[in-house]
């Protein structure tokens, strides 16, 4: 009975993978940008095109639909055309598997960095991500999946269970899972639940986990642990670089940050005169 829900649902899991035909991001990345601004230990979350990812903002009213984390290269895997893999991820249908950074090149993305996150943990993190390449997608739960296949209106409080697939087989993994896992394993918070204690003597906050299963790739976003990171500004922005469409290109004539600077002493000099 196993290996038929298993085959249905890798048949589902098929048919919400499909890409849906026109996506063009609204703000596409920078790849190169990009390239130059990931570190290990971050978390890049991704506007995704296909059936399921319609669904998944529906639920978390989000712009992102999946993550993924960054670890650097993994070892020396490869793709085919020599890319080495820098991503962890878990794919709908494929599991946990290794992805190099063009894959979300043409992607509206967004980098959240964990703040404070000391060298060992973050080490650790990125090996615990690592070391689940080849553990399974969570496809056994039909019911489960056939959720994603008819969106009809959630209310608000049940939205978060709808996100969590859960046959409970310590293999099986959705993405956002995995990356709760990996930053849990050193006690990094992303959302915890807050406790408040009543007594006065001994007010503080009590963190608990939440469950992994529980987590959405936009709480990643809306964490006050996560710093973004936006790749065209972390390098060095000019606005007045910029060609304009409707604008003759004037930017051979604007001044450098230098000629600025000896604009302002010309002008600090002639005060003083």
């Amino acid at each position: 009975m196993n290996w038929v829900l298993s085959g249905l649902g890798q048949r589902i899991a098929a048919y919400l993978e499909r890409a849906e035909h026109g996506y063009e991001p609204f703000t596409p990345s920078n790849p190169d940008a990009l390239r130059a601004t990931l570190r290990p230990g971050d978390v890049l979350l991704v506007e995704g095109n296909n059936r399921i990812s319609g669904v998944i903002k529906y639920l978390t009213q989000s712009t992102w639909s999946h993550a993924a984390l960054y670890v650097g290269p993994i070892g020396e895997r490869e793709t085919t055309d020599g890319e080495p893999l820098v991503l962890v991820e878990a794919v709908l249908g494929q599991g946990v598997i290794g992805a190099p950074l063009s894959k979300y090149g043409q992607f509206h993305t967004r980098i959240c960095r964990p703040i404070g996150l000391t060298a060992d943990d973050c080490a650790r993190v990125c090996t615990y991500a690592a070391e689940r390449i080849g553990f399974d997608y969570d496809v056994k739960n039909i019911f489960d999946l056939m959720r994603y296949l008819f969106p009809l209106p959630v209310p608000q409080r049940w939205r978060r269970r709808m996100m969590s697939l859960g046959s409970g087989h310590p293999t099986r993994i959705i993405c956002s899972a995995l990356i709760a896992q990996a930053f849990e394993h050193v006690r990094y918070p992303i959302l915890p639940k807050i406790t408040r204690l009543p007594s006065r003597a001994a007010r503080r906050d009590l963190l608990e986990i939440r469950h992994s299963s529980l987590y959405a790739p936009r709480d990643f976003d809306i964490s006050p642990y996560f710093q973004l990171v936006k790749p065209t500004i972390e390098h060095g922005f000019d606005y007045r670089r910029l060609a304009w469409a409707h604008l003759p290109d004037t930017h051979d004539a604007m001044p450098t940050a230098a000629e600025d600077d000896d604009i302002l002493d010309d002008v600090a000099a002639a005060s003083r005169l």
